[in-house]
């Protein structure tokens, strides 16, 4: 089955430090393992990004929010059980991540994902991946797979 290979190869490439290009709820997504610094400076290198920018990162339950950040408000699980559309909600405090995934406030983005590719994908991984969208900085993010600049697809370790 298609599903299962893709997943075993992304895990090998993200256990490896490399970076995937995947779909995920909103956009196709450039990602790594969020606790793996080296994987995160390869993703700022493929957009061209300046590392002052931050991106978020995809978890697969709320269980886990708190292994990644050092605040609990139960008012935001409320929020996030509440909505039928993907939703990245903003924690003041991160660890556990690498830190140039972090904010310089020490914030980050977590987004708990419903697509069952990512969250299949975050399980077996066992650690949170960062999202960012599949441009290069400064450029629209393409809508569709054949929009993503060949620069990104070749920089990329995996395509989905």
């Amino acid at each position: 089955m298609q599903i299962d290979d893709d997943i075993k190869e992304c895990l090998r490439v993200l256990k490896n430090g490399g970076t995937i290009l995947y779909p995920t709820d909103t956009v196709w997504g450039i990602g790594c393992d969020a606790t793996n610094p080296a994987a995160v400076e390869k993703i700022f290198r493929i957009k061209k990004r300046n590392e002052e920018k931050s991106m978020i990162i995809l978890l697969a339950d709320e269980e886990d929010i708190l292994q990644y950040v050092n605040e609990d408000n139960p008012a935001v699980y409320d929020f996030i059980q509440g909505v039928n559309k993907p939703v990245t909600v903003i924690y003041s405090r991160a660890k556990n991540l690498a830190p140039n995934v972090i904010n310089k406030d020490g914030s980050i983005g977590i987004r708990i994902v419903a697509d069952d590719f990512c969250k299949r994908l975050i399980r077996e991984l066992g650690k949170p991946i960062v999202s960012t969208s599949s441009n290069i900085s400064g450029y629209p993010p393409p809508a569709i797979f054949r929009d993503i600049d060949r620069h990104i697809i070749e920089c990329v370790d995996y395509v989905v």
